[in-house]
Formats: C-alpha cells, sequence, structure tokens
C-alpha cells in the first residue's frame, strides 16, 4: 500500500496542479518497462544460479559418495582387526584436477584409526543423514589444513565369522573444483542474461518508437495546419486511448476559433461604428476652420456660426464617448466582468438598493422629459454577482426605457421575489412604442437597432440590451421581453438564480 500510495500521489489527479514537468513519454516508458524487467532478470539470474549450485552440489556429491563407496569396498576384517586395503592407484586416483584434493580415513568398530589422515575432523552431531541416497551417509563442510573441505561420512558394516560392527569411512575433498564449476555457472548464467536483456531492451526501444509514431504524425499534423484552417484534427491518427484528447482538442479549438470571429466581428462592427461620428466631427473641425478663413464675414454672423458648429462638435463628442464607453464596457463583460479580464468575482448583492441608486441617477433625464419614474420593491431581493456590472445592466435598461418613452409616459422598474423558483425578478416596464415580436431576439445583437427604434433616436449605439444580455449571461440569469401591461410600449424581465 506505501507504493500504491506513491504512485498514486505521483500520477494521480491530485499531483497534476503542482507536480513537475513529467519530461519524455518515451523515457517514461522505457523506464517504467526496463527497470522492472532488469530486477526482474536480477532474480532470475539469483534463481538460475542457486540452482546451477545445488545441481553442482548434487553432482559433486555423488561423486564423492562413489569414492568413499569404493574405499568402503576395501574394508575388511582380518584377524578380528578391521584393516582397509587401500591401493596407491587408488589414492592416485582420489588427487585428479576434477575432484580437487582428496582425504580420506577409515575408522574401525572401536573408534579407533584404520588408515587415512587420523586428524580429518569428526562427524557433527548435528548433520542429518543424507535421503537422497540408500546409504548410511551425512555429507557436511569442516576446514582442514586451512582448507574448506566437503566431507562424506559412510557408516560401512563389517562383519566375519568372529566379530560384526560399523565402520566408519570419511573421504573429504577440497572446494577448488567446486568453486571453479560454480563461477563458471555464475558467468554463463550473467553472460546469457544479460544477452536477453540486451535483445529485450532493443525490442522495447523499437516497440515504444513503433507506438508513438502516430502521436508524432499528430504533433506534425497540428503544427503544419495553417492558421485559417478550422476543421477538426483527425482522430484515426493516433490510438483509441488517446482519441478523447484529440476530440477534446478539437473541442477546444472550435470554441477557441468562435471567440476570435466574435472578437473580429466586434473589432469590424466597433471600427464601423466609430467611423462615422470621427468622420462627423471632422466635418464639423473643417466647417469651423472654413468660417474661420471666410473673408469679408460679419463677426456676429461668424460667432453664431461656430457657436452652432462648436455645439455639433460637442454632441459628436458625448455621442462618441459614449459609444465608446460601451464598446469598452462590451469588451470588459465579455472578458470575464472586470479591467483586468480576471473571473467576475460572485458576492451577496442587494438588487433592490442597486435599483434604487439607478433611478437616483436618472432622475433628473426623467423630469427634462417629464416621465414618471418609480421604483417598486418590496424587499432586498440579495443576488450572487458583481454589484459594478448588476449596476450597469440597471442602468441600461432603464436608459433605454427613458430614451425611447414619449415625454409624459411612464417607467416603473420592480424588483421581486421569483415565483416557484426561489430566484428574484427584475422588470423594467415602460409606455413607449415597444419592439416588435419579430425583431425582439435580434436585438440583443451588437449594434443591431429595431426598426421603430432607429426611428425616434437615430443617434443611438444599439450596444444597450447586448450589454444587458451578456451581464445577465455571466450572472447566470434569462432575459425575456414582452409587451407592456395594457398592450403599449416594452416590459424587461430579468430572472435571477437563486443566492
Amino acid at each position: 500500500m506505501p507504493l500504491l500510495g506513491r504512485l498514486a500521489r505521483r500520477f494521480g489527479p491530485g499531483a497534476l496542479p503542482g507536480a513537475p514537468p513529467l519530461g519524455s513519454l518515451r523515457g517514461q516508458l522505457l523506464r517504467w518497462l526496463l527497470g522492472p524487467l532488469l530486477v526482474l532478470v536480477a532474480l532470475n539470474t539469483i534463481s538460475v544460479y542457486r540452482n546451477a549450485l545445488d545441481a553442482a552440489d548434487v553432482a559433486y556429491d555423488r561423486s564423492l559418495l562413489a569414492s568413499t563407496r569404493a574405499l568402503a569396498e576395501r574394508v575388511s576384517i582380518v584377524d578380528g582387526k578391521v584393516v582397509a586395503d587401500v591401493p596407491y592407484v587408488a589414492l592416485d586416483s582420489f588427487e585428479t584436477d576434477t575432484l580437487g584434493r582428496i582425504y580420506y580415513k577409515v575408522t574401525g568398530i572401536k573408534g579407533e584409526t584404520v588408515s587415512g589422515y587420523a586428524d580429518l575432523p569428526p562427524v557433527p552431531a548435528n548433520v542429518p543423514r543424507s535421503e537422497a541416497y540408500p546409504a548410511l551417509v551425512r555429507f557436511y563442510h569442516a576446514n582442514y589444513n586451512g582448507q574448506p573441505v566437503r566431507i562424506a561420512a559412510l557408516l560401512q558394516p563389517v562383519y566375519d565369522d568372529s566379530m560384526r560392527g560399523i565402520a566408519l569411512i570419511q573421504v573429504g575433498e577440497t572446494l577448488e573444483a567446486r568453486r571453479g564449476l560454480s563461477n563458471q555457472i555464475l558467468f554463463d548464467t550473467l553472460a546469457w542474461q544479460a544477452l536477453l536483456l540486451l535483445a529485450v531492451a532493443l525490442l522495447v526501444w523499437f516497440a515504444v518508437r513503433l507506438v508513438l509514431q502516430p502521436l508524432m504524425r499528430l504533433k506534425i499534423a497540428v503544427e503544419t495546419r495553417k492558421l485559417n484552417d478550422s476543421s477538426d484534427v483527425d482522430p484515426t491518427l493516433v490510438h483509441k486511448e488517446v482519441r478523447p484528447l484529440v476530440a477534446a482538442m478539437n473541442s477546444s479549438r472550435s470554441r477557441l476559433q468562435i471567440l476570435i470571429s466574435s472578437q473580429r466581428r466586434f473589432i469590424a462592427d466597433a471600427s464601423h461604428q466609430l467611423r462615422t461620428p470621427l468622420t462627423v466631427l471632422k466635418t464639423q473641425a473643417e466647417l469651423a476652420l472654413r468660417e474661420c478663413d471666410r473673408p469679408n464675414a460679419d463677426p456676429q454672423a461668424m460667432r453664431a456660426a461656430l457657436r452652432e458648429i462648436v455645439h455639433s462638435i460637442a454632441a459628436t463628442t458625448d455621442s462618441t464617448v459614449n459609444l465608446a464607453n460601451r464598446l469598452l464596457t462590451l469588451a470588459r463583460i465579455e472578458h470575464g466582468g472586470d479591467a483586468d479580464g480576471a473571473a467576475a468575482q460572485s458576492e451577496p448583492a442587494s438588487l433592490r438598493d442597486i435599483a434604487r441608486q439607478v433611478g437616483l441617477e436618472m432622475a433628473m433625464a426623467a423630469v427634462a422629459k417629464q416621465i414618471d419614474l418609480s421604483l417598486e420593491a418590496d424587499s432586498e431581493c440579495v443576488v450572487r454577482g458583481q454589484a459594478l456590472l448588476l449596476h450597469e445592466l440597471i442602468a441600461n435598461l432603464v436608459d433605454n426605457a427613458l430614451r425611447y418613452t414619449p415625454q409624459g409616459g411612464t417607467v416603473t422598474l420592480r424588483v421581486r421575489p421569483g415565483t416557484g423558483t426561489g430566484g428574484v425578478m427584475l422588470e423594467v416596464e415602460d409606455s413607449g412604442h415597444g419592439i416588435a415580436a419579430a425583431e425582439r431576439e435580434r436585438v440583443f445583437a451588437p449594434f443591431y437597432r429595431a426598426a421603430a427604434t432607429l426611428e425616434r433616436n437615430p443617434g443611438g449605439a444599439g450596444l444597450g440590451l447586448a450589454i444587458v444580455r451578456d451581464i445577465a449571461t455571466l450572472h447566470g440569469a434569462s432575459i425575456a421581453l414582452d409587451e407592456a401591461a395594457g398592450g403599449q410600449g416594452l416590459k424587461v424581465t430579468v430572472t435571477f438564480p437563486p443566492a
């Protein structure tokens, strides 16, 4: 579990935000494939080496037992004594290069040394009898003359007509031959395992390279795409497991194209809308210069003409500033609601207090047109959002209502709890000429103006309802246009979700 926990922390989703760069996918695959493989090969090498050593010990023990039995066949009883008839030829055969140095000892029935090396180490008391051979033999390790030896101790029955008993025959050999064979087995095992590991590593490297080729093709396909190419990347270029990533990339690219198209359209519309008042300003300035340069002009007539031109320039400048402010507001909303383009901070706000503040600000404009501007709000009606943008939303709705309501009309601003939804409803109702049903969806597009409003206020920018819609969308609210009570005028309803 600790290992799994570390892996989960390293590669799990929670590690992504602060995780270091992952580096090469090929490198990670090779490390995760070859690393465990190297450990498994090492463990297999140890296992094979131990098994080979056991097999070598069995072979050498069998040879040692054969020598012990050959010597036991030379043990007999002569004249009531145990004797060992070991010819010199047999002793020479004990000292071959195959078996190493050989030592032997024959112990009689009474424990006396009959032949061989009397100081050969005795059999330890805790050595069990070997079950691998049908003989009373024990194998053990000992040191003799400063060298490690392997000794086989065989109990051999001896008897004749006068006596019977058990003789002990011990034959030991030094371990040079065993060690040489062990080293040879070890080197052969390591050589074969190294070759195997190298072959597997090459196969894994080629396999990883082959498997990652589709990702490289995807990389090339993305890098070589033209800027104006809005088509989706073909998901069949990559494996099935990577296709969701390609689909997400295509979706993100589609959203980015929509955003870029929207910005291009906004820039084109804005430049078109700003070109007209700037051209008018230039024309008015040229008229003013022409009046100043006119010879023999009446000073009073020239001052009156200049005053009229200056008033026109001021009006055009106010209209241009208003248009620029509307454009900046629309751009700010599209980039998240604040001046820095960050996401709008959601906080509780009293819609009644904001509506009251807007009513006070618009009171002088209502008085100038003799319009009855009233506010109906029974409770605070708290919503979550950005107070500055909510103020802009209500101000645009009230400004439109005052702008398109005839003199002596009425504009009513209502804030009340939603019916059955638990939210808040904002209504701005006027007694103007309203908007035709066929145009109620189109008036939310930037710079679009309904025919009735265009006739009564040709100087508008057509951005008010577009700003209202974007602010409402940013706050998760819905907006609807209907006829006012009595069938005359327009009622705009903005429904906010529960706080």
